[in-house]
């Protein structure tokens, strides 16, 4: 399929009622294998921008393709099908907490398996080798009979992200993935979202508040204000001149981006942050 992007949007709007514009005409191309951060503050348009790709939210007018299929005019089990390819991550993790993590995991086979083999938890033999096969990745292979209820922000984070990759997605969207979590566990979850990425030339939208890890993390910012792109580009472009035409008027300060986990050695770019909470 070479040549065609993994992910096309074209004039994607969306309103809700006679309010202003959520999204307004967004034009975006992404290739296979290109993590992207979507960037800017409360109410840009980011969350709307990620569920208008797999039509949680239905775009008002627009176009989305998944590589050579319109996603926005699919319908049904053709739609069910296309989103097998899209797999999500979300903020508060979207767990069952009653169930283990092994069955939290296993969910993400839904779309595969059929109601009722799930509802009964009869999956496939294979299945259950390659969650395991993902628990061992995402650094918890002892904890797959472990309650969610039970688990950490971060490793519940870790149970959303084996769940998504169990759907063997082309395409991550990717919600907000370090809300919830202290520092030390962002830079983690991203470094891993980053190396899985890598390992399975997934493209990823990630919907993020912290600048300084779309920085690090990402291939590729783009920022939204008011619903709309003002920012595309690489992240040393983002210059405090950009970051403040993203989030409007701000201080703007400079802070290492060492990595804790190996004691600071490495990367030690510079990068400009905001004081205080530009989400």
């Amino acid at each position: 399929m070479a040549g065609i992007p993994m992910l096309r949007l074209a004039g994607v709007s969306k309103r809700y009622g006679k309010d202003v514009p959520a999204l307004s005409d967004i034009d975006l191309s992404l290739p296979r294998g290109q993590v992207l951060a979507l960037i800017g503050p409360s109410g840009a348009g980011k969350s709307t921008l990620i569920r208008c790709v797999n039509r949680l939210v239905e775009p008002t007018q627009g176009h989305v393709w998944l590589e050579d299929i319109a996603v926005t005019r699919l319908r049904g089990a053709q739609l069910r099908r296309a989103r097998r390819s899209m797999g999500m991550i979300f903020q508060e993790y979207a767990l069952v907490d009653r169930l283990t993590v092994m069955e939290n995991v296993l969910s993400g086979r839904l779309g595969y398996v059929g109601f009722w083999r799930s509802f009964l938890r009869r999956y496939p033999g294979e299945d259950v080798a390659e969650a395991l096969r993902m628990l061992e990745r995402v650094g918890m292979p002892d904890s797959m009979d472990k309650r969610a209820d039970a688990l950490s922000g971060g490793q519940r984070q870790r149970v959303g992200i084996a769940r998504a990759l169990l759907q063997a997605p082309s395409l991550l969207l990717i919600d907000e993935p370090t809300a919830s979590l202290d520092p030390r566990t962002s830079r983690q979850i991203m470094r891993l979202i980053r190396e899985l990425c890598s390992e399975r030339d997934l493209a990823a939208i990630i919907n993020i508040h912290d600048v300084a890890l779309a920085q690090r993390f990402a291939d590729r910012i783009v920022g939204l204000r008011d619903g709309r792109i003002v920012y595309d580009g690489t992240p040393d472009g983002l210059t405090p001149a950009v970051l403040t035409t993203i989030y409007g008027e701000e201080e703007w300060s400079t802070a290492p981006a060492g990595d804790e986990e190996s004691g600071g050695v490495g990367h030690t770019r510079q990068m400009p942050l905001p004081v205080g909470d530009a989400s």
